[in-house]
């Protein structure tokens, strides 16, 4: 097991450079109706199912560095009217982050897609300050014990999901938790007592299945 807020501060000295970040793809997609994508490198949790993780959990090999503006501008290009960053854990390289939501232009609504581990109350008061700014909290678990299962770091660390939900109802910052509704019950899910819970549903790709019965989650 590692501690996940430790991997943050090792993987930030890969991916993070003063204001710039690693990123290996920029595209448009069907998400949310139409999205335009950066997909960036590093994160701080090693999730059994990552689709990415070959890149992500990798990213001296592939990839290079952007500026906040060189991410926006790439971005903006694809006319859409949402925007994200997705493939690793965005809320790395925190001044990054906030630079590139800041010079997006007002109009353009920017959706963080975060498993949330690193918003204290510090960062998420930092974002308050945007209002073109949408969160959503991907849960790892349903208790400390399915969140150790899945991610392989430390349960206890469970908790700050759901603390970053508290904080971002505290600061009125628009959001909502998300949840792969294939790996847990529907019992378990429902004790969370979360409003507006996102339901996902796996992807299945054969590493992933196997992966999954490897750390025997059914």
């Amino acid at each position: 097991m590692y501690n996940p807020r430790e991997l943050a501060e090792k993987v930030e000295k890969e991916v993070c450079s003063n204001n710039s970040r690693k990123y290996y793809r920029f595209r448009s997609t069907n998400f949310y109706g139409g999205c335009a994508t950066a997909d960036c490198l590093g994160c701080n949790l090693r999730c059994v199912y990552c689709w990415a993780q070959k890149k992500v959990w990798n990213p001296k090999r592939i990839g290079r560095f952007y500026s906040p503006a060189e991410v926006c501008q790439k971005l903006l290009n694809f006319k859409q009217p949402l925007i994200r960053i997705s493939g690793g854990e965005p809320t790395l390289c925190k001044n990054h982050l906030l630079l590139v939501i800041e010079s997006l232009p007002k109009n353009a609504l920017f959706i963080l897609e975060t498993n949330g581990i690193l918003l204290d109350e510090n960062y998420v008061k930092l974002m308050s300050n945007y209002d073109n700014l949408y969160v959503r909290v991907s849960l790892k678990g349903v208790d400390e014990r399915s969140f150790e299962k899945i991610t392989g770091a430390e349960g206890k660390y469970f908790a700050n999901q759901l603390k970053a939900l508290e904080l971002l109802n505290k600061y009125k910052i628009e959001h909502r938790a998300a949840i792969l509704v294939d790996l847990f019950n529907k019992e378990d899910i429902q004790k969370l007592n979360l409003p507006n819970l996102e339901y996902e549903s796996l992807i299945k790709y054969p590493f992933v299945k196997n992966a999954l019965k490897d750390r025997n989650i059914i």
